[in-house]
């Protein structure tokens, strides 16, 4: 078994440096744009209920959702296609609400960094490796018009990669930005649809011999809560269109869901979920099968901007 090799100071320091700016940043946060957090906040703090339940789901769901939280995810691929080797993926994602007071941008922005720790196949045997990942953060800016008559919000806004994979074959090796757009639907009661999508496009190495890079990467969201804090959902595949290979991966998942509200206590969601690659065309290495297991933790008390005038 190999043995994790330390991520540079530098990265190490820049990837911390990054995600703390930027989940501190919500001291700067409007009122207006917490005001669905703090009828979260009320949810949790008071008795359990079915709409109260249905709400917190829709919640840790929503990509456009205003409710900071803790996400932890660990994905494990038993089988993959072109190695003997399983692979398993731990992510950690901070959602982050906010609205700069001197912005150029009078809308609220979302702002999700998300780090991860990779076991990847090493060739096409048994053997793996342990590393730190690339660093991914998207900044959506949610347009104004949303109501409960029509039911609809979108947002777009920069998605970027920062190359502080530890190992080549943990990481793409390459600086990317890109288009991020994410749509919800919700004025169904107990039912959220949308989507998300993503390309980042590489501009910039961190050695010659490493490919560009541009994919599509499409999220479909289907939520449908069921009974008290139970919820089936089918959102945490994501369709991966390579531009440059042009290889196409469609996995499909189907997962279970319960959200406990807590009394004087963040909220928590926990999930599992399947996943199963329904077509594949020219990408000699891809997941089979893939089980999800993760937990959420609502943060409604996080954004110290609510009390600033």
């Amino acid at each position: 078994m190999k043995r994790t090799r330390a991520l540079a100071p530098g990265r190490l320091l820049a990837a911390v440096t990054v995600s703390l700016a930027f989940a501190f940043s919500t001291a700067f946060a409007e009122p207006e744009l917490l005001a669905s957090t703090e009828n979260v906040a009320s949810t949790a703090e008071s008795s359990p209920s079915t709409a109260k339940q249905e709400q917190l789901a829709k919640e840790f769901t929503d990509p456009l959702t205003t409710l900071p939280q803790l996400f932890v995810q660990n994905a494990y691929t038993p089988a993959n296609y072109g190695t003997e080797a399983p692979a398993n993926r731990v992510i950690a994602r901070l959602i982050v609400p906010r609205i700069p007071r001197l912005s150029l941008f009078p809308f609220p922005q979302l702002v999700r960094p998300s780090l991860s720790l990779v076991t990847v196949p090493t060739g096409r045997g048994k053997s793996t490796r342990t590393e730190l990942g690339d660093m991914q953060l998207f900044d959506l800016l949610v347009m104004p018009g949303f109501s409960r008559e029509s039911g609809f919000l979108w947002g777009f806004g920069p998605v970027f990669v920062f190359p502080t994979a530890t190992h080549r074959s943990a990481g793409e090796g390459a600086w990317q930005v890109g288009p991020a757009l994410a749509g919800i639907y919700k004025k169904v009661p107990g039912l959220l649809l949308g989507g998300l999508v993503q390309n980042p496009i590489s501009f910039a190495y961190t050695s010659s011999d490493r490919r560009p890079v541009s994919k599509l990467l499409i999220q479909p969201i289907v939520l449908l809560h069921i009974w008290r804090g139970l919820y089936v959902k089918s959102a945490d595949a994501s369709w991966v269109i390579d531009w440059h290979r042009d290889s196409k991966v469609f996995p499909l998942s189907f997962g279970l869901g319960y959200v406990i509200p807590r009394k004087n206590a963040a909220p928590l969601n926990l999930f599992v979920s399947g996943e199963w690659t329904a077509y594949r065309e020219n990408a000699p290495v891809a997941p089979q099968t893939t089980v999800r297991l993760g937990l959420t933790v609502g943060l409604p008390g996080f954004s110290l901007g609510t009390t600033r005038r």
